[in-house]
């Protein structure tokens, strides 16, 4: 950009001197040809080598041959019978036409920011720990199993688990979201995340190549391989044209001469409106801002921790109608809570203190959820004769009192009889029944929890148009109903496996057709097969998932279904600005070409047409960011 710049202020500078030169010296044409050539090769030789190039290669029809073809044209038009020399047009319009480039370039720069930020996630260095000492090498050189140091500041090198130390990390790179996360030892934790506090021991999970900062650097540089329907449209809209428009001003230079009584003095004025013809019929406005406007949109979008693999997703985005969400890890958290206590001869913290020491070494997720529920565990209680039942539950001594936690069964096995639960009509979860001495003690109810923005993300998908809303789950009919009423879903269907989302993901694409696109929302690892049916396949949880990454084609990078909303206005408000600027392009250049045939445009008003159209259309792209 800056070498560019150079040679603007350079060629501005010399096409004065030239200007100068033709008014006051008096020269041949000839000569005045060549004080204007200096400028004009200054400013222009690299968009005729790529012309050439393309002559050579068998595709010579874009914006480089137009523009070469028409400035080389107003050169030597002054050397025809009758017709006015066009030196300083020539060299103004290439002048212009670089700098609309260097607009393109800045403009692209400034989308490419969003992007280089998020590209800050990849670290430089890893610190690892080898033989008694801690060597800084390429996170591409440590090897799984090794041990890496990272201390407050740097940047978490590769995917691991924290073998010693707590600190908090800085998610924002990944996730879009300020709110720091709070670790401790045991926890995963994955590359690109800033440590802000305490000292970290990692043990190396993955190579680099496989951690998540490398996954998302590629998925957002293959991002435009993927072209949006505008785009490809665009491309194969500018390999027809070119030629047509190429012809269309060699017919209106060549033929309407015919019909004048000097066909030589009438050729230059022709010649003259064949040149301004071309010039305004560069399709640089659509070739450049269309990508463009994705490009910036993917960025910004990213951003906000919204990873978009292409363009064409985009459409599908904006054109939704029906959004399919997976339940578990989707739009409740995946992770089990305490939810209701109901003691029969306790208090409810003596009760939860039983089960939670029972539990004390089971590593069920059930069992996890009793002992953050009761979270003061090392007291002086005595646990012993810990003793499993398969398929039953766990008994244990506590200060010589048999406790035993498990289900129905086991209460059966013990010889109790349960009776409903009058409070239990208001939850929906596993029940975990709780015996003292043989005696029924109560019984505690654990679920998975509602994301907080869960209902919220289902009525700003309403206002945005979106008409039904379908939750499918594995889980029984009583969960999915409760989950369902609290959501606003308009339709559920429970007990499912893999195989039956995906045939209903298929019925639901069949009775779309036509009325818009279909997406699936889940958490990116059993439900590979449905998030790629789908017509655009959304991954919610993706930091440090794997199948998350690899299988959608939208990945959200943090735990919030309310992002969908947001990437459906993100799209609907990028397609929306591609539109404007493929109309505004092609209504200015439909206008000034018809004006163009009939010798009522001059160059100046063709530069406007070509070089104002396409930098008041990349000014407008940036609006995606």
């Amino acid at each position: 950009m800056n070498r560019k710049l150079i040679r603007i202020i350079l060629t501005a500078v010399l096409l004065a001197g030239a200007w100068l030169v033709e008014r006051y010296a008096a020269l041949p044409m000839w000569q005045v040809l060549l004080v204007y050539a200096v400028p004009y090769l200054l400013i222009g030789y690299d968009v005729l080598g790529e012309a050439a190039e393309g002559i050579m290669e068998g595709d010579p029809f874009d914006e480089d041959f137009l523009m070469s073809l028409a400035t080389v044209g107003a050169l030597l038009i002054g050397f025809l019978p009758g017709a006015e020399p066009q030196f300083i047009e020539g060299v103004f319009v290439m002048l212009f036409f670089q700098l609309g480039e260097l607009f393109e370039d800045y403009a692209e720069d400034k989308a490419r920011d969003s992007i280089s930020e998020l590209m800050d996630i990849r670290p430089d260095v890893a610190f690892v720990s080898r033989n008694g000492k801690t060597e800084g090498v390429s996170p591409e050189e440590v090897h799984t199993g090794e041990t890496v140091i990272v201390k407050p500041g740097e940047k978490i090198p590769l995917d691991g688990t924290i073998l010693e130390g707590s600190s908090s990390l800085n998610t924002v790179a990944l996730t879009g979201e300020s709110l720091p996360r709070d670790v401790v030892a045991g926890m995963e934790v994955v590359s690109g995340c800033v440590n802000l506090s305490g000292v970290l021991k990692v043990r190396v999970d993955k190579p680099f190549s496989e951690s998540t900062a490398a996954k998302i650097i590629r998925l957002v540089e293959n991002a435009g391989e993927n072209k949006s329907h505008s785009e490809s449209f665009i491309r194969r809209f500018a390999r027809v044209y070119t030629p047509v428009v190429v012809i269309a001003a060699l017919a209106l230079a060549f033929i309407p001469p015919f019909f004048y009584d000097s066909y030589a003095a009438a050729f230059g004025s022709w010649l003259y409106r064949a040149l301004t013809f071309l010039v305004v019929s560069c399709p640089c406005a659509l070739v450049i801002s269309i990508p463009l406007t994705f490009f910036a949109g993917i960025g910004g979008a990213s951003h906000k921790g919204i990873l978009i693999k292409g363009g064409n997703y985009m459409d599908a985005l904006a054109k939704l109608s029906t959004v399919v969400f997976d339940k578990t890890g989707t739009l409740t958290r995946g992770t089990f809570e305490v939810e209701a206590v109901h003691p029969e001869t306790l208090s409810e913290q003596e009760l939860l203190h039983l089960a939670a020491h029972v539990e004390r070494f089971s590593t069920h997720p059930i069992a996890v959820a009793l002992r953050t529920a009761y979270p003061d565990e090392a007291d002086s209680c005595t646990v012993e004769n810990i003793r499993e039942t398969a398929g039953q539950g766990i008994t244990a001594s506590i200060n010589g009192k048999t406790v035993s936690v498990g289900n129905e069964r086991m209460m059966e096995a013990l010889g109790i009889t349960l009776h409903p639960c009058r409070r239990c009509a208001d939850h929906t979860g596993t029940t975990v029944h709780v015996a003292l001495n043989g005696e029924y003690a109560g019984h505690v109810i654990i679920s998975d929890q509602l994301k907080d923005d869960a209902a919220d993300a289902i009525a700003l998908l309403k206002q945005l148009g979106v008409s039904k809303t379908v939750m499918l789950t594995g889980d029984r009919e009583e969960a999915a109903r409760l989950i369902a009423g609290q959501t606003g879903v308009t339709e559920y269907h429970a007990g499912l496996l893999p195989a039956d989302k995906v045939g209903h993901v298929e019925r639901l694409i069949e009775t779309q057709k036509g009325k818009g696109t279909v997406a699936f929302v889940g958490d990116g690892i059993n439900d590979a097969p449905v998030l790629a049916r789908a017509d655009v396949g959304i991954a919610m949880g993706a930091l440090g998932s794997d199948a998350a990454i690899e299988a959608a084609d939208v990945v959200l990078m943090d735990d919030k279904p309310s992002k969908i909303a947001l990437a459906v206005r993100l799209s609907r408000r990028t397609i929306l600005i591609a539109r404007e600027n493929a109309w505004f392009a092609i209504g200015i250049k439909l206008a000034v070409l018809i004006l163009a045939a009939f010798g009522m445009a001059s160059m100046g008003l063709a530069v406007f047409a070509d070089v104002g159209v396409m930098v008041l259309a990349v000014l407008n792209a940036m609006r995606a960011r």
